[in-house]
């Protein structure tokens, strides 16, 4: 039996590192590449920049998703990798970016190796990932779950609208439902990504199988009082935005105790107290709420119980309530075959491994509606993400690699997948 192909992790490496310095932040020390801003754009052109170098075929579609191919026709069905390359503010050099230069990793040691693929490669850097607008919206381009409505209204939570944005970046909101393709285009989707979270650290494995991905729905909540002086105002004549959310902030628990999981997550992300004065009380308090579970009903049981619980505590407070719903993604399930691949290929590679949900939302959870998906996890240092601090060991970077690597190779080859499951 021949050895498997290996990765080359100081190359790796130096993707990651050089990527990281796009956006850094002296002052925070993360990293800032929001969505269509100036440092993700740049970004994206040091990727597809990167794709032809080594020999690739990289563009930018008109979502602004960057696609790297080994074909030059593009001609499906290929095999597919990837993730995202934007990321919040002050946020860590792995999440997102690890699957999409793990993918083009795995390119080039096919390239190297002389490995004959019955199937393309390809990998995708699908553009804001991140939500900043709401949703993800790259691979829902590519999957076309968009509208003209959502393109043209949506915006971020500073009211910057996605239409514009995308203008100043060279692109064009309506083209972006042009990125569509055919389902038939895909073979499979397969998706590298840290685990954002302690489990992997605390079970001591170095790889994750995904099962399902949690659902996430995204609110910006306004709570309206008045404003007024802060020392002649009497408390028990106030309406105070803010003792409204802190009354809310003090109920989640009790929410999820009564009408969700152990897997249910809300949280208060961003809050914006207005006018934002010393010595006002805040008339108004606008804040976002983001709920998460991996089972649809569950997730409308919250939803329903964070409407009833802030309409409650708006009579309370003489405030007024509302909210805009900003996306809502459903739960998905990964496919059988390819969990079923992964932990194949990890029992051959030795690897110890632990098939569980994720509680953070991907770009795999729109693939998996239109081709066989999955994901591998490696462990986060603390189980942090979204940081400055993050980070996973270089060791569990390139088992993690080596894993997509061979399963995509599995998958690129028919008759090797039919012995494989044979």
């Amino acid at each position: 039996m021949s050895q498997s192909p290996r990765i080359d992790l100081s190359r790796l490496q130096n993707d990651l590192i050089e990527l990281s310095h796009i956006g850094y932040d002296p002052e925070t020390k993360g990293i800032c590449r929001l969505g269509f801003t100036e440092a993700d754009m740049q970004a994206r052109q040091w990727l597809i920049d990167k794709f032809n170098k080594e020999g690739f075929h990289g563009r930018l579609d008109s979502a602004g998703n960057v696609i790297g191919s080994t074909s030059k026709e593009g001609k499906g069905p290929v095999v597919a990798m990837g993730s995202h390359i934007d990321t919040v503010p002050a946020g860590g050099m792995f999440d997102g970016t690890l699957g999409v230069l793990a993918g083009l990793e795995c390119m080039r040691v096919v390239r190297d190796a002389g490995l004959k693929c019955e199937f393309p490669l390809e990998v995708y850097a699908f553009a804001e990932e991140e939500g900043r607008f709401g949703g993800m919206m790259g691979v829902q381009a590519i999957t076309g779950e968009l509208t003209p409505q959502w393109l043209e209204t949506a915006h971020d939570a500073s009211h910057v609208y996605l239409k514009d944005e995308m203008e100043r970046a060279g692109l064009n909101a309506i083209e972006a439902l042009n990125a569509h393709i055919d389902p038939k285009h895909f073979r499979a989707f397969l998706e590298l990504h840290i685990e954002q979270g302690p489990v992997l650290e605390r079970i001591k494995k170095p790889i994750g199988v995904v099962e399902a991905i949690s659902g996430v729905y995204k609110w910006l909540v306004r709570l309206i009082g008045k404003a007024n002086h802060a020392g002649t105002a009497p408390m028990d004549m106030r309406s105070d935005a803010f003792m409204g959310l802190a009354d809310f902030a003090h109920e989640i628990p009790r929410i999820i105790a009564e009408e969700g999981s152990d897997k249910s997550r809300l949280t208060v992300g961003r809050v914006e107290l207005k006018p934002g004065y010393a010595h006002t009380v805040p008339g108004e308090a606008e804040f976002t709420l983001v709920g998460r579970d991996t089972d649809p009903q569950t997730m409308r049981n919250l939803a329903d119980a964070c409407r009833r619980v802030l309409s409650s505590i708006a009579r309370k407070h003489n405030l007024m309530f509302e909210f805009e719903q900003m996306s809502w993604l459903e739960p998905q399930a990964m496919a059988d075959e390819v969990i079923q691949a992964f932990c194949r290929q990890a029992q051959e590679m030795g690897l110890d491994y632990e098939v569980m949900p994720s509680g953070a939302g991907h770009d795999a959870q729109y693939m998996a509606k239109i081709t066989p998906t999955g994901m591998i996890f490696v462990p986060s240092v603390g189980g942090i993400s979204h940081a400055p601090d993050e980070w996973t060991h270089w060791q569990d970077i390139e088992l993690g690699t080596n894993l997509l690597l061979n399963t995509a190779l599995e998958y690129a080859n028919a008759s090797r997948a039919k012995e494989s499951s044979a």
